[in-house]
């Protein structure tokens, strides 16, 4: 290590120190940003960000999250190696995504540096089990507890996003969109993949993560794609086809960029009651402890949400050079803010699970948790109730205990409903999956996908907890056939590569989807 390097490093301790002397957000009351009009106090400049890092020390024996009345937990799989997302196929089959990300992030600034090392300390000791791999959880008597698991596909490229549709498992590696032959059924993949679509990926791939969603009718696949930066510090060029959502074709992999302007989306998903695509978005730093809010929204096509040149809405940011007040009015505000630096990762919409009355009709999302802040903010799974489509009142926390005082247990990142309806949470600091049910054990009658959840099975809701037929597979199926009973994809014409698609949008700019299949 260079001398500059431990300059840099100790000159952020000493700024971990003294900021830890005086909290310049602990009067500030974060339930004010939760909603549609969050408070957005003005932005502070600091040398050193406010830091505050929570000591990962795992879950001991017996120890679990903490859930709200009307629900019991429970570990769903243990020793795990960092699960990221969770994903729940038709025949009830659970995969867990497990993923760490590419070796070495780009340095552009000394304080890269510093945020190199929160980062690790955030995510706490290196675990020595293998990643980079998907896990096959099968539950045969739909009571809850896995019956048998195998590791499905390994040695992927930091993987993240996963979605099924005819016999094809679609991956989001970092650096691709990956299809595999797959049955349901099967427990291992042994054929190769092909590419369906590169993403953008390296040398900087500053934000790694490639979360994935199947359209409800079966045609395009979207994917999102993180900034390479906080603020465009590494120039517009290292964000180009970045700080997006993709859309891109099934059957041909021709893709495009479908929204712009998200600094870093994942959690993907479509509202049942609507068919909209909604994501929750991580938002800049650097702007003091309660700035920016991170937030949920629904997505609009060609739509752009303000990043890098302003956030919620029309407010400048300042640091961005040359600003572009022509994009900034253009901005569109988002939907619903989940406060400052909550780190929200994952989302799942509550409709045809076997949740209480209570979560019936909502979205479940996962903040992992700050570390950019002095008063801890996140660390929870929250539920944000809907009425017609859209956010209806603050949220409310349904598993919490991940942080106590300075220490964490664990940090929960994707979550998803399993084949029997109950919430599913990959925490991925404490490398378990944890299930979420109903206390008096009710089940949904027959498993839905991940992918199916939809307005056309909202008939199905859920059952008091009764000896199963053993038929859920052949059920599971039925309802496989259903969503995919209509004429086949609609193919695109095929035109010449292209390069990626910009990460924004000017008015006039969006294109019919190019084929980058190679």
């Amino acid at each position: 290590m260079t001398i500059g390097v431990v300059t840099v490093l100790t000159l952020g301790l000493i700024g971990i120190a003294i900021s830890g002397s005086f909290d310049s957000g602990s009067k500030f009351d974060v339930a004010e940003q939760i909603g549609r009009d969050p408070k957005l106090p003005e932005p502070q400049s600091d040398l050193i960000a406010d830091l505050k890092v929570a000591e990962v020390v795992g879950w001991g024996k017996g120890e679990t999250p903490t859930v709200a009345e009307g629900l019991t937990i429970t570990p769903y799989a243990r020793d795990l190696a960092n699960p990221r997302t969770v994903h729940t196929l038709p025949n009830g089959d659970v995969l867990i995504v497990q993923s760490r990300g590419p070796a070495a992030e780009h340095v552009a600034r000394p304080k890269d540096v510093i945020r190199d090392w929160v980062m690790s300390m955030a995510h706490g000791p290196s675990n020595q089990k293998k990643s980079n791999l998907i896990t096959l959880l099968r539950d045969t008597d739909r009571d809850g507890k896995v019956d048998q698991q195998s590791d499905l596909i390994t040695d992927l490229n930091s993987p993240f996003g996963v979605a099924w549709s005819e016999g094809t498992l679609y991956v989001a590696a970092t650096d691709a969109i990956l299809a595999y032959p797959y049955e349901l059924g099967a427990t291992q993949i042994t054929a190769e993949p092909t590419v369906l679509t590169p993403l953008p990926g390296g040398p900087i791939n500053h934000h790694w993560t490639k979360d994935l969603a199947l359209s409800p009718d079966g045609r395009f696949l979207y994917a999102s794609v993180g900034s390479n930066s906080n603020v465009a510090e590494n120039g517009l060029e290292a964000e180009k086809g970045r700080a997006a959502i993709w859309r891109v074709d099934r059957q041909t992999g021709a893709s495009r960029v479908f929204a712009s302007g998200l600094r870093n989306p994942n959690g993907l998903s479509f509202q049942p009651e609507t068919g909209t695509l909604w994501t929750v978005v991580n938002e800049r730093d650097e702007l003091g402890p309660n700035l920016v809010p991170d937030y949920m929204t629904s997505v609009q096509e060609s739509a752009f949400y303000g990043w890098p040149w302003s956030y919620f809405g029309d407010h400048v940011d300042e640091r961005v050079h040359p600003q572009r007040p022509d994009m900034v009015k253009k901005a569109l505000k988002p939907d619903y803010a989940l406060s400052s630096h909550v780190a929200a990762l994952g989302l799942a919409f509550s409709a045809n699970s076997g949740m209480p009355a209570p979560y019936a009709n909502g979205a479940f999302v996962g903040l992992h948790g700050s570390w950019n802040r002095q008063s801890f903010n996140g660390y929870k799974v929250v539920f944000i109730p809907f009425e017609n489509g859209n956010p209806a009142g603050k949220f409310q926390d349904v598993v919490t205990g991940f942080l106590d005082g300075d220490q964490v247990r664990g940090r929960p990142v994707g979550v998803g409903i399993d084949g029997t309806g109950a919430l599913l949470i990959a925490d991925d600091a404490g490398n378990t999956v944890w299930r979420v049910a109903a206390a008096d054990g009710s089940v949904i009658p027959s498993p839905i996908g991940t992918d199916q959840v939809r307005s056309d099975l909202s008939t199905l809701g859920a059952i008091s907890p009764e000896p199963t037929s053993g038929n859920s597979n052949s059920q599971a199926a039925a309802l496989n056939n259903r969503q995919h009973s209509a004429s086949p994809p609609k193919m695109v014409e095929r035109t010449s590569p292209t390069d990626l698609a910009p990460a924004v949008l000017p008015e006039g700019s969006l294109q019919d989807e190019k084929d980058n299949t190679k």
